[in-house]
């Protein structure tokens, strides 16, 4: 009988790297000639840690069969023998899945902005994308842009096994590409979702205000926006993404159109939203 391989994931986010870190701590302060009020107060910073991601997945709605195939299936490709094909060369990895709570809270924000049209700028293998669809009406429809032919073959034959998947459009070029070519044909979204490449955050961002690609009243979602914590630790400790994403924070801060709000929901999540 075959067994198949889950990948374990490594932390990504600010709050599993504190995890982490205060697991290595306690394990080594339980090995050193430590106090026993030291120990105990490690363990109960530890234990409030460790278990409150774990308490949010059990009590936030179940996904769908549909998501839980595609997560499953995300986990046992091998992908460190995949890189982009597009212009700019990457590393993909299963810890770009935005996963069960987040999934679950895009969702949520699809029915309460009661959004017919969903833009996603970086689709990966569709989980965030096909949890958004599930949300949108019949007649509803989500356009998803995608760098990497390889991913989005992936995510397409992941659709098929949902009765939500005809509702997602998957177009495959550089983002930026896509969104000018969406804004020259008078393209508009009620809700636009953005986790791709880190760098040109920026160029997104100026590219959707400056079109009608936002509805009005419509919401912008911005993944990624506390970078493993990296936003608010010192400059040096920042990788390229680190500092374009502290840069990306501080340009949107500054925007007099819009307002904004940073969710420390996995690894930062802005809401945008026109004034």
């Amino acid at each position: 009988m075959t067994i198949t391989q889950i990948n374990q994931p490594r932390a990504v986010t600010p709050h599993g790297i504190l995890v982490e870190l205060l697991q290595s701590t306690l394990q080594l302060a339980q090995s050193s000639n430590t106090s026993a009020e030291v120990l105990t107060s490690l363990q109960q910073i530890y234990n409030l840690a460790a278990g409150l991601e774990p308490y949010i997945g059990e009590y936030t709605t179940n996904e769908s069969q549909g998501l839980k195939a595609l997560a499953q299936k995300t986990s046992t490709e091998d992908w460190s023998k995949r890189f982009s094909d597009g212009e700019t060369v990457r590393q993909l990895e299963q810890e770009m899945l935005s996963g069960h709570v987040e999934g679950q809270t895009l969702k949520m924000f699809v029915y309460l902005t009661k959004a017919k049209r969903v833009l996603e700028v970086g689709m990966f293998t569709g989980y965030s994308a096909l949890a958004m669809a599930e949300a949108l009406p019949d007649d509803g429809k989500l356009v998803a842009c995608e760098v990497d032919a390889y991913v989005a073959s992936f995510a397409q034959a992941c659709f098929q096994n949902s009765p939500h998947g005809n509702k997602i459009s998957v177009e495959v070029a550089p983002a930026l590409e896509t969104l000018r070519k969406l804004a020259q044909n008078g393209e508009s979204f009620d809700l636009i979702f953005i986790d791709a490449d880190k760098k040109e955050y920026i160029e997104y961002f100026h590219t959707i205000l400056d079109s009608s690609l936002l509805a009005p009243g419509g919401l912008i979602c911005v993944d990624n926006t506390l970078m493993q914590g990296q936003v608010y630790l010192p400059n040096e400790q920042r990788s390229v993404n680190g500092k374009a994403i502290t840069e990306f924070n501080q340009v949107v801060a500054n925007d007099s159109r819009v307002e904004q709000v940073i969710l420390p929901l996995r690894d930062g999540v802005t809401l945008i939203r026109r004034i």
